[in-house]
């Protein structure tokens, strides 16, 4: 079986969390799921060549699974983001569009085998190399990579603005981190940004972004049409749209762990 998660360790005080890139669906559960659910549709297409070499140092943390194996950047209890909202599950039923992506769906059993499997690993090496950081520097920051179309009506009206920056109402990091991060991305010509909008931060972010013990975290949710030629098959990864937004992601980055050691001793 393929491992559920890869990890790049680096020496700065980032991690970047990579839950949605993977597409590994075993034998056993593809077999399962529909016509609809073997495009793998719904996933944060090429975000590890993105960030791949953004920023020097920056540990990664990757899900290798795809997220309809099991999303890792949901509550295992099940617990929903945005209770009232049309969302996707700890093991989705459909997909981003409502529709389903199952001939045979999950039972109790099935979805407890899969956070057992490929959830709980991922998040175990997740935590590890935050503390490992965290110990390093007195600081850790982790900053959630995510991608998604701009466009689905099931999920949220209009038109996605392209970044996406989520800490949960600023609960899940420094003011500055948040300030900063939210300035670079406004001032970015010709893209649009929001905080706090549709995505204020996943599971993820809001688990570990604690900054009384000096650990923060950050989402960042782009809209794909930054960086892909089209947001439908074969979502063929943009070189020219990439290395503009590359520009941005590196001055986010770069500031980030610039404004690290400050954050030390504000706990």
């Amino acid at each position: 079986m393929t491992n559920p998660v890869e990890i790049k360790r680096g020496d700065s005080p980032i991690v970047l969390g990579l839950p949605h890139t993977g597409t590994y669906v075993p034998d056993d559960i593809a077999t399962k799921l529909n016509d609809r659910g073997h495009e793998l549709a719904d996933n944060d297409w090429h975000i590890h060549t993105l960030y791949d070499g953004v920023l020097d140092g920056a540990t990664t943390v990757r899900a290798t699974f795809h997220r309809y194996v099991i999303d890792a950047n949901r509550d295992p209890e099940g617990v929903s983001l945005y209770p009232g909202q049309n969302t996707t599950t700890l093991v989705p039923l459909t997909d981003f569009d409502g529709e389903n992506i199952w001939d045979v769906a999950p039972t109790e059993e099935d979805i407890a085998y899969r956070a057992a499997t490929f959830h709980a690993p991922y998040h175990k090496a997740l935590a590890a190399e935050l503390e490992r950081v965290r110990a390093k520097h007195g600081v850790a920051i982790l900053y959630d990579c995510h991608s998604i179309r701009s466009n689905i009506p099931f999920l949220f009206d209009g038109t996605l603005p392209d970044f996406n920056v989520g800490t949960n109402l600023g609960t899940t990091c420094d003011p500055m981190i948040e300030t900063l991060t939210s300035e670079i991305c406004s001032q970015a010509e010709g893209y649009s940004a929001v905080l706090n909008g549709r995505f204020k931060g996943g599971w993820t972010t809001r688990h570990y972004g604690r900054p009384e013990i000096n650990q923060h975290a950050i989402q960042m949710e782009l809209a794909q049409s930054t960086y892909l030629t089209a947001e439908e098959a074969p979502w063929t990864y943009d070189e020219s749209r990439a290395a503009k937004l590359r520009t941005h992601l590196a001055e986010i980055l770069k500031t980030l762990a610039d404004l690290a050691p400050a954050l030390r001793g504000k706990s």
